[in-house]
């Protein structure tokens, strides 16, 4: 029997050696060139990427035997690569999309095939469902000699970063931030995203150490490969050493961010994404809708409030924020966990531009990170948020969506429930503009907990209080 392969937020992820196999990424990738022909968009070609994992650069060449087999002509990588380089080279070769094996943030075990459609961007879940349903058998596999494909062009392995490096110098004023004179504390996590800040911004006054900054497919010293505490703390401790004007953190294949204040406080994902909004629109001047997942901050819409932009909320992951953003011409989205997308570069997430972008702030108005933060909390008041994630009973699964179903409190911890939306996962929102969402994580075997609230010390009482709601408290 083969192993069932269901495409989540990104598409699909498993454990190396285990369901994570040679066979089960071919499988994936003769679906992915199957939904191409059917769709009737093969005759463009699909570029090919990798991370740093463990055997990432193999699993790439196996993808891309099977689309030659299927005269799907591959544009593949010749290097590890950033998620958003390769999704930027999708549309420097006009090609149909990509396909690209990372597990992005996931523990050391995972690994990933994640997929992008010909926009450069998440592919929407009904395009995730017809590629799901064209994943054959094994014994059904066409596959290529690797080198024969190469020889005759069916493969090109090409550099993807000259056309990239373009692309930056369209979006921000490089030349301003490498003469600002400042130092830039880096943790590239031993992910894709190593030496990145450290080539674009070399050349001028500007300063830049990285650390975390080789390819390290065990990722010590943190959890996994993700921008959050605590594996950022490493980056929070060289900030202080090395007095960095500021701290930026690229997860495992750098389209996420995570920073740090001038001082070694971590700036969250919800701060982060509020800064860099408020950048846009005060700094930059550009007006347009803002796209927000569910469980990012409400900081949101003040903002949208206080410079009259439209804000849309939609569901959990870039596959869904990715088509609003499109649909509305947005001039950023984002969701909680660091990624951030930008009208004018890409709808994909993308933690090179979004740490360049929190560097130009701090360039552009004189203001230190935690200056910059003070002004956002003058102007929408300040908001706390936390995220835990926990293992659960897989058998109670169900049993746990029922009685998240069920739940109709009127109060959480004290504070006063006005409405509950179920638009993905169970969000209750709070009579002081804060909220609570419990939902499955799309990613991993684990739920997630988040809380947002303007009452600091209500922030871990808010938690336990959800953990309770789902039955694991």
């Amino acid at each position: 029997m083969p192993t069932p392969i269901i495409f989540g937020t990104d598409g699909w992820r498993g454990i190396i050696a285990d369901d994570y196999t040679f066979e089960n990424v071919r499988r994936c990738a003769q679906g992915m060139a199957h939904y191409l022909l059917d769709t009737h968009q093969a005759a463009r070609g699909l570029v090919v990427g990798y991370d740093t994992r463990f055997a990432s650069e193999h699993f790439a060449q196996a993808a891309a035997e099977v689309l030659a087999a299927h005269g799907i002509q591959v544009f593949l990588v010749d290097k590890a690569t950033p998620t958003p380089v390769i999704s930027f080279a999708i549309l420097d070769k006009k090609a149909a999309g990509a396909i690209n094996i990372t597990a992005s943030h996931n523990p050391p075990t995972w690994n990933g095939f994640k997929v992008r459609a010909d926009y450069a961007g998440a592919i929407a879940p009904d395009g995730l469902k017809m590629i799901e349903a064209r994943i054959p058998a094994p014994e059904q596999i066409k596959r290529r000699a690797f080198d024969d494909a190469v020889s005759d062009g069916a493969i090109q392995i090409f550099d993807p970063i000259p056309a990239y490096r373009q692309q930056l110098t369209r979006l921000v004023d490089l030349d301003r931030l490498r003469a600002a004179g400042l130092t830039v504390a880096v943790d590239s996590m031993w992910g894709a995203g190593a030496g990145w800040f450290k080539n674009i911004l070399a050349g001028g006054a500007t300063r830049v150490v990285e650390i975390h900054g080789a390819r390290n497919p065990i990722f010590p010293e943190m959890n996994n490969p993700e921008p959050i505490r605590p594996n950022v703390d490493h980056l929070m401790e060289l900030v202080k050493r090395e007095r960095a004007a500021v701290g930026i953190a690229t997860d495992g294949d750098a389209d996420r961010v995570g920073a740090s204040t001038e001082t070694g406080v971590f700036i969250d994902q919800l701060q982060m994404y509020a800064l860099l909004a408020l950048y846009l629109l005060e700094v930059r001047g550009q007006r347009g809708a803002i796209v927000r997942t569910l469980n990012t901050t409400h900081m949101l819409d003040a903002l949208g409030k206080k410079f009259g932009v439209p804000v849309h909320e939609c569901g959990v992951g870039f596959k869904y924020v990715a088509p609003k953003m499109l649909e509305t011409d947005a001039m950023i989205g984002g969701e909680e966990s660091g990624g951030y997308a930008f009208r004018g570069h890409l709808p994909e997430r993308d933690g090179i531009v979004a740490g360049l972008f929190l560097l130009d702030a701090v360039v552009q108005t004189g203001k230190t990170p935690s200056q910059l933060l003070t002004h956002l909390f003058d102007l929408v008041g300040p908001h706390y948020y936390r995220r835990i994630d926990t293992d659960f009973p897989a058998d109670q699964r169900a049993a746990i969506l029922q009685r998240l179903q069920d739940a109709q409190p009127k109060e959480i911890a004290g504070i006063g429930v006005t409405g509950k939306n179920t638009l993905d996962g169970f969000k209750f929102l709070f009579s002081d503009g804060g909220w609570l969402i419990v939902r499955f994580s799309g990613t991993e075997p684990i739920m997630r907990f988040y809380v947002e609230t303007t009452r600091e010390e209500k922030v871990q009482e808010l938690l336990e209080a959800g953990l309770k709601l789902a039955g694991l408290k």
